[in-house]
Order: structure tokens, then sequence, then C-alpha cells
């Protein structure tokens, strides 16, 4: 093949061309993110039961709809939350891969088979079933200077002109307003409703039938008499519009001709539909939506949507009315995408460097040069194809394949100038020769990289998606770099390089003459150190062996983790009162919060959420959002999102109102919704609300005396006293009232009833009757009401009836159908998270029996992730392994390569635990293909040494010579690739904590793989050719092979 493009250089330069076309194409069209979906798809069915308790709201609606769920095709987990205002969803989360419009159709085929059991009032509302995933995107507020606008007037604006408009934008999933839209509220007097006689449900009928749509048809329509000569259409305006046509609604005409008016019992005004959340920009109250991504959304794409219709709305806004999107998590996206460019550059300019040092000729360093470009373009071709997107895992496969992509390029071009330099020859005869000798050798290297990669891609889960990049980045890459080291290379060898005398090396004169005779003394230390090591092969192997027991010990005391925590420029403050706290009180705290936060100098703003948090809804949660400022504005370790959080941490611990908890978002934010783990402790033995409210009590307190844990944290809304109103039902009988006016009286007076809707400036929106708020204050007012009797009588509730207080749940949490307990917690310092799930483990152990735990989100992945990774060590191996045995046709040679693997593996390990990083995914990536490296130094050994033993020297002889030849290639292409990934190494800023990850295990395993491996690689072969001797016909086609290199050289030089 090599033959072929060396004759023939134009057809290698377009093919070549062709590649780079394709490739930069490819670029403009690939989607941009920080990572793969990675998350498992999941469904959220939400439903509301107005009024109603979580425990009902769990046992009448979630439980039944959960049950219809269960064996979903490709269903991994799920969980249900109910909340004490009566609104609860299930999250169904699916094998990754699943589409996701084809189970959002499963999950709402199940649920019409569940809907006929639900309760009224549950499927009046609606059972809505939804795909995004549980993270925000980002948060646009809207604020007001105008004092005409006030909070709802704001949230009625949102609701009308930008919620529908951000719920369109391609990518997003969901979009949640933080505020209210207006609704017709009629706030209803008990006292004055007893005075005229009336009941709430006398208020509901009359504006069900005097708010009503009349379809009054038209005068003159078909059939019609003869010589009619008009047609119109009849319009009745039967709908109301105004507080005032509300106020004259007619409850009851008495007989002397007056009339009971709704205003005469009601105080009636346009208000707000909800009054649950509110949002807050720095401390000033505002009105927000949340936008929330489709699983299907690019987050770049979808963001700088966003942002593009919002301007494009402002323009509509009323005077005064200004918009901000404070938090993006977008931006971390792009920064960090845009530092892992940079560092690709580096890389390659580094590389270039390498290469100048060793060749010492532009020409020569310029052809390895130009496979670079071709070889990532033609990989972003390829990944276009494969549907891959541009991501931190991706670009981490660039930088990590650009020192192994000029690899091959630079073994051609170094033996090509070998040749020329030792024997004299011209261009097109040395690159003849060399390609004779090293195209073996390429092909191998080539086989064995991609064999190790190959496996990667096959792995299930998350774990499996991410190790999926790579692959396909890895071997793309190697692929592309050996077709030009077999076309491209050669042909540019062929007709650029020049003739060169023989021995021009010692001719150089300044730094390249010290740094090549500083070279060639180092070589011959070399040397010297190998001849007498391989005359003592059983002293080495024993330190070999001491080498091995040390990878080991040193790997499994690694710490484990799935990926590392980073600064992704934001904090989530998570804010909680004590059970039955007000509004009023999570305001005054989170008042605090904010002036805290926003006194700190690392921050940019601050959005609050009072009423919604991601423990719950009620009114004693809160959450907040914290901006920080650029990476380049807070460079020291002490102002990192880490810092921030626990310097906070401490600082808020002294509110004494609330429980506050500032944290990282995760790594991969779809996976939960902050960084630590995720614990689920199950009541598998049916005991009871209770006995597991009692267990995970007695789990926080066995983890608050752990040293391996810290922020260990129920995560979830605890329980609250309850008013419980107990009905005589005798009573109540005897007085002749019945359940069902009991049950209007009080979810009409305490829970609020939506009655029908209202035109207003072109929207419909609600009507709802709730009792004024004077009287549905105090356990007192509760027994003031009164139920109509079967005599249209008005009795007080407190005729039959008494109240209580009782503790009972404000939310219910089901993970996969077993009532569960959510539990959130970090590693102390010092300690990994895979210790901290370790640690879960055995403290729940000790629990009673009948309590079982599962974990999920980023744990699960990381559980899964952990045990796999042994597997695809041994894949890695063995594909080595058996790819060598069919290319040398040997079952001995290739031993002598795999021996080499635990001497890089040695460096891996030792760098990741000398800088305290962990056994995590990237550690895994860096490790296999430090796997694929070191074998392709010994191979570079190896087949110059079995070619040299074929032709008649000793094993000894042959490993010796081979050393010598390949030393500096392999020390030049090791510190091309060693380079190429020290950006990765140093860096800092967005993103910096996964490039170090990965950088430190590539670079220690890359410097130990070079150093020991041209140490034993001749020592290994010498031992596997004493016991292996190598049959003839292998030694017959070795020689072949090394005849077969030498037909296209002068007769005089064979």
């Amino acid at each position: 093949m090599a033959q072929f493009f060396i004759d023939r250089p134009i057809f290698a330069w377009v093919i070549a061309l062709f590649v780079l076309v394709l490739g930069s194409v490819a670029v403009t069209q690939l989607p941009v993110s920080q990572y793969p979906p990675v998350a498992p798809p999941s469904i959220v069915v939400s439903a509301a039961y107005p009024g109603a308790s979580a425990q009902t709201l769990e046992d009448s609606v979630l439980s039944v709809i959960e049950r219809e769920m269960n064996g979903a095709p490709g269903l991994i987990y799920m969980e249900s939350v109910a909340q004490a205002d009566g609104s609860g969803n299930i999250t169904l989360s699916f094998q990754a891969g699943t589409n996701a419009d084809l189970a959002q159709v499963e999950v709402q085929n199940r649920l019409a088979r569940a809907t006929p059991r639900l309760p009224a009032a549950v499927t009046q509302q609606g059972v809505r079933v939804d795909k995004a995933r549980s993270n925000f995107l980002l948060f646009t507020i809207l604020s007001s200077s105008n004092p005409d606008i006030d909070p709802i007037a704001l949230g009625d604006f949102a609701a009308r002109n930008v919620l529908p408009e951000l719920q369109r934008v391609p990518g997003v999933g969901q979009a949640q307003l933080f505020g209210t839209e207006r609704a017709m509220r009629i706030w209803i007097d008990p006292a004055k409703l007893l005075g005229y006689q009336l009941s709430t449900s006398d208020v509901v009928a009359a504006i069900r039938a005097q708010n009503a749509q009349v379809s009054a048809g038209a005068i003159g329509d078909l059939p019609n008499v003869a010589g009619q000569g008009i047609f119109a259409t009849v319009v009745v305006r039967g709908q109301l519009s105004t507080v005032e046509q509300f106020g004259r609604i007619a409850l009851r005409a008495n007989p002397d001709g007056s009339t009971v008016r709704l205003a005469d019992v009601a105080r009636i005004e346009l208000g707000a539909q909800a009054y649950a959340t509110s949002a807050r920009l720095n401390g000033k109250p505002s009105t927000g939506i949340g936008v929330q991504l489709s699983p299907t959304g690019n987050a770049l794409a979808t963001a700088g949507a966003v942002r593009a219709k919002m301007d494009e709305l402002q323009r509509f806004f009323p005077p005064g009315v200004s918009y901000a999107i404070p938090y993006d998590s977008s931006r971390f996206v792009k920064i960090s995408i845009t530092q892992v460019a940079v560092t690709l550059v580096e890389a390659v300019v580094l590389v270039f460097l390498v290469m100048y040092l060793f060749l010492q000729n532009f020409r020569y360093t310029v052809i390895p040069t130009i496979v670079v470009p071709v070889a990532l373009l033609g990989t972003f071709a390829v990944l276009l194809a494969l549907g891959f997107s541009i991501n931190v895992l991706t670009m981490f496969g660039m930088v990590l394949v650009i020192g192994i992509v000029v690899d091959d390029a630079i073994v051609v071009v170094e033996n090509v100038e070998r040749i020329m330099s030792e024997e004299g020859l011209p261009p097109r005869e040395a690159t003849r020769k060399a390609m004779g000798q090293i195209q073996g050798a390429i092909i191998g290297i080539t086989v064995v990289l991609i064999a190790v990669f190959v496996p990667l891609a096959f792995f299930a889960g998350s774990v499996g998606n991410i190790y999926r990049q790579f692959a396909a980045v890895m071997v793309a890459s190697i692929g592309f770099s050996a077709f030009m080291a077999l076309s491209l290379t050669p042909a540019l060898c062929a007709t650029l390089l020049q003739p060169v005398p023989a021995g021009h090396h010692v001719e150089k004169r300044g730094f390249f003459g010290w740094f090549n005779r500083f070279f060639k003394r180092r070589t011959q230390h070399y040397e010297s150190v190998l001849s007498g090591m391989v005359r003592k092969t059983g002293r080495y192997l024993v330190i070999y062996g001491v080498i091995v027991g040390v990878v080991g010990w040193v790997y499994l005391r690694l710490p484990t983790s799935f990926l590392p925590a980073e600064d992704q420029g934001n904090l989530i403050v998570n804010v909680q009162l004590p059970p039955g706290a007000t509004q009023e009180r999570t305001r005054a705290v989170m008042e605090q919060v904010e002036g805290f936060m926003l006194q700190q100098p690392e921050v940019q703003s601050m959005v609050g959420v009072l009423g919604f948090s991601f423990s719950g809804l009620g009114q004693n949660a809160a959450l907040a959002f914290v901006t920080l400022k650029d990476w380049e504005q807070r460079p020291n370790p002490e102002n990192s999102a880490q810092a921030l959080a626990g310097r906070a941490f401490g600082a808020l611990m002294g509110i004494r109102d609330a429980f506050i908890f500032p944290l990282s978002p995760p790594p991969i934010p779809e996976l939960g919704t902050a960084s630590g783990f995720n614990f689920r402790l199950q009541d598998r033995g049916g005991q009871g609300h209770e006995a597991l409210v009692a267990a995970r009590n007695q789990l926080l307190g066995l983890a608050a005396q752990s040293k391996v844990l810290t922020q260990v944290r129920p995560d979830g809304l605890e329980d609250a006293p309850q008013l419980q109103v107990d009905i005589d039902r005798d009573k109540a009988a005897a007085l002749g009232v019945g359940f069902d006016s009991i049950n209007a009286t009080l979810s009409v007076a305490l829970g609020s009833a939506y009655v029908n809707d209202f035109p207003s400036s072109g929207r419909l929106q609600r009507v709802v009757v709730q009792a004024d708020a004077p009287a549905r204050m105090q356990p007192e007012d509760v027994l003031r009401l009164h139920a109509t009797n079967n005599q249209g009588q008005q009795v007080p509730l407190s005729a039959f009836a008494g109240t209580r207080w009782v503790n009972g749940a404000m939310q219910t949490v089901r993970y996969n159908g077993y009532p569960a307990m959510r539990i959130g917690g970090s590693a102390a310092p010092g300690f990994s998270t895979g210790d901290a799930m370790a640690e879960m483990e055995r403290l729940a152990a000790q629990l009673p029996a009948g309590f079982g735990y599962e974990w999920t989100g980023l744990s699960r992945e990381e559980k899964i992730a952990g045990n796999q990774a042994l597997i695809l060590y041994g894949f890695a191996i063995l594909a080595v392994f058996l790819c060598l045995a069919a290319l040398y046709e040997s079952w001995a040679i290739p031993l002598a390569v795999i021996l080499v693997v635990p001497l890089g593996v040695f460096g891996v390990v030792l760098a990741t635990l000398l800088r305290g990083y962990a056994n995590d995914v990237y550690f895994q990536v860096g490790l296999v293909t430090i796997i694929g490296l070191s074998a392709k130094n010994a191979i570079l050994i190896i087949e110059f040494a079995k070619d040299l033993q074929a032709q008649g020297k000793s094993a000894m002889e042959a490993a010796l010579e081979a050393a010598h030849l390949r030393f500096r290639p392999i020390v030049m292409t090791s510190l091309a690739f060693i380079l190429g990934v020290t950006p990765l190494f140093l860096a800092s800023g967005a993103g910096s904590a996964s490039q170090r990850a990965i950088g430190t295990g590539v670079v220690g395993g890359m410097i130990s793989a070079v150093t020991l491996s041209v140490l034993f690689v001749p020592v290994f072969f010498v031992v596997v050719r004493r016991f292996f001797k190598g049959s003839e016909r292998q030694r017959r086609r070795y020689a072949h092979e090394t005849d077969n290199s030498n037909l296209h050289v002068p007769m005089e030089d064979r």
C-alpha cells in the first residue's frame, strides 16, 4: 500500500483533502453539549388533588398509577412524591438509549388504564405526562420599576406573553412560572353567610349558574319562512368579566323584592390564582420562569434560543418592565468546551516542538504535523455520522489522541531519516526501505490500540455512554492516523525530503549539536545498563513482580468516585424551615441568606424562589440559585464554588429558624440536584410511616458520628403538626347534616374551589371561591363554619365535630413501590463518594429488620461503573493479546508485550494517589489508554527483535540491537504524547477538575511506561524466547518478511 502512494503522491493528497473537507463541514453541523446524554430518560406524571393531604394523595392517586406503571418496557426505577398541598408526581426513569417519545406513549397508555379508578377531582384537574429533565437550564426573571405593575400584574403578563413563547422554543421541555397569573377571587365572609342563612354551596352554585356561556343560535336561520329578509347571530353576554358584574350575582331573591347579592357576603377582587410560589432577584420581589430541557434538547442551543426569544419579546414589554437571565447553567458548558479547545491547540504546539527537537529539520517536522488536522477533522466527520456531539468527553479524546496520532508519522519519518543518514540513500529509495521495515509495526500498533478501545463501546448504562465517546474518538483518530502513515506520510517523505550525506547528525552544531551529543551519551548509558539486565533476567523478573504487587496494593487503596466535582460557576442553596412555618418566616430567612451571599466577593447574582425547593413544596421551603463571577476573577482555591459552599454552610448555621444547605451542582446535572450521594431508605416490611421515620433518624444519628460522612441530611419535608377534625357521624346524622355538605363547607372555605372561568383581556382565567383570610387562621375558626342540613338550616361544625393536633406527613415518598425516605450527603474531606457510599451501606445494615435501601441517580451510576471497571481492563488486555497473537502468528511473542502493561499502570495509580484523586471514569479511560500505549512501545522493540532473530542473531543480540534502533523514536513519541497531555495535567479554570483527573493518570502512566518498558521489554523478549523457541515456520515467515522489506533497496545495500 505504501509503495502505491510513494509512486502517486497526488492521490494521497486528494484523499487527505477529501477528509479535511468532510471534517470541516461536520464541525459546523455537530451540536455542542457538556456531556453526552448519560442520564436515563425520565417521564414525569403530575397530578393534583386540591385540599388532599400527602397521605391521601399517595393512597388514592399515586399508588394506583404506580401499580399500572410496573412492568413498563425499559423501566429501571420510579419515584413518587406526594406533597401536602395536594400536588404529586411520579418520575419514571428508563434505560439509557430508550426513545423518550415512545416511553411517554407507553406511560400514557398505562395511565389510561388507571384513570377510571382516580377521584373525580383529580381527573377534572387533568393528569399531565411530561418528558423533561429535573434540573433547571436557566432562570429568566422579569422585574418592574413601574409602581403600577405589582408582582401579580407582572406574573399575569409573564403567563400571557412570555411563558407560551418560551414553551415553543425548540429544546425546552417545561417552563415553570414562579409567580402567578390573575384570577377572580371571591373572598367569602362566613359570618355574613350565616346572617343571610346561605351556605358556601349556594355561593358556588350561583356563580356557576350566572357566569355561564350561552350559545343562543340565530334569527332567520334555515329553514325560514318565505320572504324572510334578514339573518343574524344572537349574542348573549352570559359570562361576567369585571369585579362589579360578579358583585351583582344574585344569591337569593326575597319575597319583599330585595335581593341578596354576592357583594353582600364576599369581598371580590382581581387577585392571584395561586399564592404558593414567588421569585426574588437579588433581594427584590419579581417573577421568574424556570426553563427545563427536554431529554433530547441541547443545552447551548436551547439557552441561545431562549435569550434570542427574550430579546425579541422585550420590545413588547410594558414601560418599566425588564428581564434578566441571572442563572444560566449552559455558561459553564460553553466555557469548559472553549477551555478544552485551547488545550487542544496547546497540545499541537507542544507536540510540534518535541518533534522539531528530535528531527531538527523543519521539513521532517511538518510531515507528521500535517497528519494532525487530517486525523482530527476525519474524527469529527465520524462523530457526525454516529450521531454524537462535540462535548467535554469527545474533546478530551481529541487531546489524548494528538500524541498518538503523530506517533505513526514520527516513526515513519524517523526511520526514513535514519536510513538516509546512515546509508546515504535518496529520499524515495530510503522511504521504500523504511516502509518495508515498519509497515508491519504500524499495522500492529494500530490494531492493538483500536482493539483496546473497541470494548469500551459495548458497556451498558450511563457509563457506557461516557466510554463510547472516548472509544469513537480514539478508534477513528487512530484509524485515520494509521492510514495517513501508510499513504500521505510516505508520499510526503519521498517528495519533500532532501538527500543528506551519511552521518549528518554528528556534524550538527549549536543547541542541536549539544542535544545530539547529550542524547547519544544517554543512549550509550542506556545500552550498557540494558546489556547488564538481559544477562541477569531472573533478578529483574523479581523486581518486576514487586512492581506488579505495588500496583495491585495501590489500586485497591485508591478512593472511588464517578466523576470529579467541578466548579460550575454556581451554587444551589436549599432552605428549609421547621414544619408548619409560614411564608413570612421563610421570607425573613431568605433575606438573611441574601444578605450573606450578596456580600461575598465571588457572588454575581442570586435568584430566590419561595414555596419551592428540591426537597418539596410548602410555605416552609425555599431555594436559591447563586451565580458566581467568572473563573478568571476568582483564580484562588478559596474563591471556588466548593469553598464558598463550605464557608456559607458555616456562616448560615447561625440562623436558628432554618436548615440551610449550600450545595455545588453535580457534575452531570440530569443525574440529581446536588453533588454527593443519593440514598433511598425503604420500608420493605410494611412497618408504617412512624417506624420509617424512626429508622431514618437512627441512620442519621449513626451518620453524624461517622468520620467518613458530612452534610448527611433528610432530603425532603419533615412531618408537621396537622389539625385533625374529628366528626361525630351519629350527631351529624341526628342533626340532618350529610357528609357531602360537610365536605363542601370545609373544601371551599379552607381549601378553595375552582368554580369556572371568566374572559379577561382575551384569555379565560379562573374564578376561585375561598373564605377570607381572617376567617381561617385559628382552630376555632374551623368549628365556627356552618354546614347546611337537609331542612336548609345552617348547623355549626362545633355541634358535631371537634379538633385536635396530630403529627402528620407533609410529604410522602415511594421508591420502586415501597414507602421511602430520601437521604442526601457528601464524603468528608479526604474521602471519596465511594467511601461514603460504603459507609452508608455499613450503617444501614445496623437498622432493624424490614428496612432496605437503594441508590439512585449519580450514586446508582457510580455503583454500576465500579462493578464494570475490572471487566473493562480484562477485556482491554485480552484484546491486545489476541490481536498480537493473530498478527505474529505466535502465542509467545504477545506475552512479552502483555507483560509491559503493569509498568504503565504503575505510573497511573501512583500519580493518581499522589495527587489525591480518585478511581473514577476518567481514571479508567486513562488506564485503558496507557494499556494500549505501553503495548505500542513494546511492539516497536519486539517487531525489530523478532526479525533480527529470524536473520540468525541470538535472542539477546536481537533484543539489544532492536532496543538500540528503537530507543530514539520511542523516547520521541512518548515525549510528544506526554507534552501533548501536559496542558490537561496543569489545567485551571472552568472544567479543570475533569482535565486534571484525566491528565494526571495518562502523564504518570506514560512516564513510567516509557522509562520502565525500554528497560524491561528486551528482558521479557529474552525470557520468553528462552522458554518458547519459536517454530521453524515462524522463523521462515519472519525472515521472509525481512527479505520482502529489502526488495526495493538497491542490490549493493541488501
